[in-house]
């Protein structure tokens, strides 16, 4: 039986429900301003005078900024209350999403987006790590399935609202949104989340430059790292030719695509919590691998369709992402028993700028497998799947060593315990 297993405390409080809450509406807003841009791109084509190149910057801008600040912010992530670099960080994304509301020009716009990058690439390592040092290991997967509802939330309320909103009052407008809603967000916070500093009692005396190289260096988070680059390559690299290929090669419509991606977000919100109990109940590694075998047999399948009739394209994307969906929250609440409580921040820095950094190097690769022939159909998807379906199945075996790792952590914890007469 896993160590997680054990008999202990299922409820949550009401402190710990309002600290979910946050978080998750915190997660909406950053994900919202990431994925608002992709919608955008026919307005932003127009009423900037670019080319698709300049805008694959502009969007590529967010994720390496946010790779370099996630690295560059690990090694101090450890040395102070966890809410003021929550705090810090977040206003600073809010201060970078106004700026993108104010753009008047694609320099002004491309500077926003790498500030914005900066700031916003850290809050979700910090986000895990309250987390982590708030919870217990064997409630993390209940916990991770309601904040990553956010993801879901975005497709079904953020992404239609922002661009009705850019449609009747230009593309600046869900940006203005997004800094209103966050604006909400970071007053609760300020007010409300108390402070979060169990971990410094536990603070080495490195400096910050030596605890990221300390972090950096130890084999069993190296294989954690190994494991979000391959994590994040399975997921960055259908994604963004996902509406393309609806369009193209499925042959559905624009008008279509709204409806096809509410479904989607409105199951995504139900399952998301049913799989993180999951993973608490039969196992996160377990769970991971369910996921992970859903999406290899629907990939499989999806990636070689041609024209479908909407209601199974539903059907068969409600699954894929359910699967996607199974993989996020279960790695995740498994990630967060990778790193001591001393290295937490600095792990979750340094694995969120991986993921950034490999979910750009994903969709740039991507975009060298797949082409555009000239009746307007995406070839080569197939092989982009292949490719998809291989790094799943590396994924399956990296995570089973790390879990093995975590599991005999816990058992050398348990054993080493002293006993109480």
């Amino acid at each position: 039986m896993e160590p997680e297993k054990a008999i202990q405390k299922q409820a949550f409080t009401r402190y710990e429900i309002f600290v979910i809450a946050v978080l998750a509406f915190l997660q909406f807003t950053v994900i919202l301003d990431f994925m608002v841009l992709n919608p955008l791109s026919a307005i932003l084509l127009d009423d900037l005078n670019i080319h698709t190149s300049e805008f694959g910057l502009v969007v590529s801008a967010y994720a390496f900024s946010a790779g370099a600040s996630g690295l560059l912010a690990a090694g101090f992530a450890d040395k102070f209350d966890r809410k003021k670099i929550l705090v810090f960080f977040y206003i600073g994304f809010l201060i970078g999403t106004a700026l993108c509301a104010m753009a008047t020009n694609y320099h002004f716009l491309l500077g926003a987006r790498i500030f914005t990058g900066l700031f916003g690439g850290v809050i979700g390592s910090i986000s895990f790590a309250i987390i982590s040092d708030l919870f217990p290991v064997h409630m993390r997967g209940r916990v991770m399935g309601f904040v990553q509802m956010a993801f879901a939330a975005s497709q079904v309320l953020g992404l239609p609202i922002g661009l009705w909103l850019a449609n009747h009052y230009g593309w600046h407008s869900p940006f203005w949104l997004i800094v209103g809603f966050g604006v909400v967000v970071g007053i609760f916070i300020i007010q409300f989340l108390k402070p979060v500093t169990g971990h410094l009692q536990l603070k080495s005396e490195k400096n910050a430059f030596q605890h990221l190289w300390h972090t950096l260096r130890k084999p069993e988070y190296l294989r954690g790292f190994l494991a979000t680059t391959l994590l994040a390559t399975g997921g960055f690299m259908l994604m963004p030719f996902g509406s393309a290929f609806s369009i193209h090669n499925l042959k559905l419509t624009m008008d279509e695509l709204p409806l096809l991606y509410g479904v989607t977000g409105v199951f995504s919100i139900i399952f998301g919590p049913i799989t993180g109990k999951l993973s608490d109940s039969i196992g996160k590694y377990k769970m991971f691998v369910i996921g992970s075998v859903i999406m290899v047999v629907l990939v499989g399948i999806f990636t070689n369709l041609g024209p479908t009739p909407l209601w199974l394209v539903m059907v068969l994307n409600v699954i894929i992402f359910v699967g996607i969906s199974a993989r996020m929250i279960s790695s995740s609440a498994l990630m967060t028993s990778v790193p001591l409580p001393q290295d937490r921040g600095a792990f979750m820095s340094i694995n969120s700028s991986v993921q950034q950094v490999a979910g750009g190097i994903a969709s740039a690769i991507a975009g060298m497998i797949v082409f555009q022939s000239p009746s307007g159909e995406l070839q080569h998807y197939p092989i982009l799947g292949i490719v998809v379906i291989v790094s799943v199945l590396i994924t399956i075996v990296l995570m089973y060593y790390l879990n093995r790792q975590i599991n005999n952590k816990a058992k050398s914890q348990l054993i080493n315990q002293p006993v109480v007469s």
